[in-house]
């Protein structure tokens, strides 16, 4: 049976709007309709699919209201796209607003359309820190037909911030491996003057505060006094100026490069030797699966989903938020031992095939979809 199905989602970098898309793509190649309902065109919608469509949410400004109604047109939007296409589903990414909306927007149509909710993580992490919002997320969830997160640790701070009843499915986020894999990119190893002795340490991130990005550059200069390596830094946002002073601050301008938003991270990722995620706070941590599937070895922090992904000295390192010591030694012993990160590498890519795979995953949201529409999930 073929579906016919609304995604909604933030159509920008970070991960939430990234797996939306790639799950869209993926459920249109197995021949489902898809219809995405943002307000712009998602990131990574890159080419043309015959049973792919956009709805654009137009966001107006009126002098009526303080902020532009974004939550408001996005329901009206999702009521005319759910009663003009017939949708089956309503799979929205993030719990407020996105699945407030599809409520609405169900109730405004009266139809029997189901609404799945995903949870990232910051709507409930952040938002549901926020007493102002709190019952409206636990609403958006417990009106929701089936909700899934992307991390069994996510689930646990979902029940313990909103006491909600609701079962909540663990879906990890997934890879397309046709995408994600090591490939022979040596040529920007040359375009950006990496010389083939000096070791690649990545970060990709959005350079939030809760990614920690200046602790990647402390635990990289303290790596550099061992290892000759270059850092990539890539990504964009509100901490990047302050990371750029420390670089300068540190002396270690010749040893990093800036390298902004960037479209094929693959290609960054399979030159190579190691990726950092040091976040504080982290539901899941795409960037480390796509390294993993790279055969790029990982540390990561103590925090959030992050040890649902790395395996302890199986696949990287996990360390504890803001030890940069601990963390410097565990890159030295990683990029210094040709044996030790062979090893990481080989474990990596294993585990982001057997755990992590897009077959396996779009499966389970197969089975989410059907078994909603056939009305067998409760708000027990």
């Amino acid at each position: 049976m073929k579906l016919k199905i609304g995604i909604t989602c933030y159509p920008t970098v970070g991960g939430s709007g990234i797996i939306a898309t790639e799950l869209g793509k993926l459920l249109a190649e197995k021949g489902h309709e898809i219809h995405f309902i943002t307000s712009g065109v998602p990131f990574r919608l890159d080419k043309v699919y015959s049973n792919i469509f956009y709805h654009e949410v137009e966001v107006n400004n009126y002098s009526v209201f303080q902020y532009p109604p974004y939550d408001l047109s996005l329901a009206n939007k999702m009521a005319e796209v759910v009663k003009r296409e017939k949708l089956d589903i309503l799979h929205v990414h993030y719990a407020i607003p996105h699945a407030i909306c599809a409520f609405l927007a169900k109730e405004m149509v009266g139809g029997s359309v189901k609404i799945v909710t995903t949870l990232h993580g910051t709507d409930i992490t952040v938002l549901g820190n926020d007493h102002s919002l709190s019952e409206m997320i636990r609403f958006g969830i417990e009106k929701s037909d089936a909700v899934t997160a992307v991390s069994v640790n996510l689930i646990e701070q979902t029940e313990q911030l909103l006491h909600t009843t609701k079962k909540i499915e663990p879906v990890y986020n997934f890879i397309d491996n046709r995408v994600y894999f090591k490939k022979d990119c040596s040529c920007l190893r040359r375009e950006y003057k990496i010389e083939d002795h000096e070791k690649v340490i990545i970060h990709v991130s959005n350079f939030r505060s809760v990614k920690r990005v200046p602790d990647v550059v402390r635990s990289f200069a303290k790596i550099i006094d061992h290892v000759e390596a270059k850092l990539l830094l890539l990504g964009d946002g509100p901490e990047y100026s302050k990371v750029c002073r420390l670089v300068k601050e540190l002396g270690i301008q010749d040893k990093v490069l800036f390298l902004g938003n960037q479209k094929h991270v693959s290609d960054f990722l399979s030159i190579s030797d190691l990726m950092m995620l040091l976040s504080e706070k982290e539901s899941f941590g795409l960037v480390l699966l796509e390294a993993m599937a790279c055969e790029v070895p990982v540390i990561g922090t103590l925090a959030g989903g992050i040890p649902e992904v790395i395996v302890d000295g199986e696949t990287g390192f996990i360390c504890e938020v803001g030890d940069v010591d601990q963390i410097a030694t565990r890159a030295i012993e990683i990029l210094t031992d040709p044996i030790l990160h062979k090893k990481l590498a080989i474990s990596s890519l294993q585990r982001a095939k057997t755990h992590f795979s897009q077959e396996i995953i779009i499966s389970k949201y197969e089975d989410i979809y059907f078994t909603v529409l056939n009305g067998e999930v409760t708000n027990e």
